[in-house]
């Protein structure tokens, strides 16, 4: 059975630093590509970074751009996505998803597994 399971999320002072994890189990990251996306309430789910099976080459939104940063161990089957200097704005529900293939895709749609997700909370 496929699952994804994330941790690491919690509150956090502006400025501050989080980092989250994604366990998968009942697959390999040599097949999918995973997403970091996040949900702000009253908000559409946002892709925040992806890194690819094949290369492992990553991908960011840019409202991140420059303060997250997304690793794949592939030892321990989980990917991590690195925060830091965090911005109240980046307060949201985080979920990671896999896509089989090489490649990162840009839309929730194209996902086929989900994890539950963790909540970040950016406030002083």
């Amino acid at each position: 059975q496929l699952q994804l399971v994330e941790s690491g999320g919690g509150s956090v002072q502006p400025g501050g630093s989080l980092r989250l994890s994604c366990a998968v189990s009942g697959f390999t990251l040599d097949y999918y590509a995973i997403t970091w996306f996040r949900q702000a309430p009253g908000k559409e789910r946002e892709g925040v970074s992806c890194i690819s099976s094949s290369d492992g080459s990553t991908v960011y939104g840019d409202s991140v751009k420059g303060r997250f940063t997304i690793s794949r161990d592939n030892a321990k089957n989980s990917v991590n996505l690195q925060m830091n200097s965090l911005k109240p704005e980046d307060t949201a529900v985080y979920y990671c998803a896999a896509v089989s293939g090489a490649m990162c895709v840009p839309g929730p749609d194209d996902y086929d597994y989900w994890g539950q997700g963790t909540q970040v909370t950016v406030s002083s």
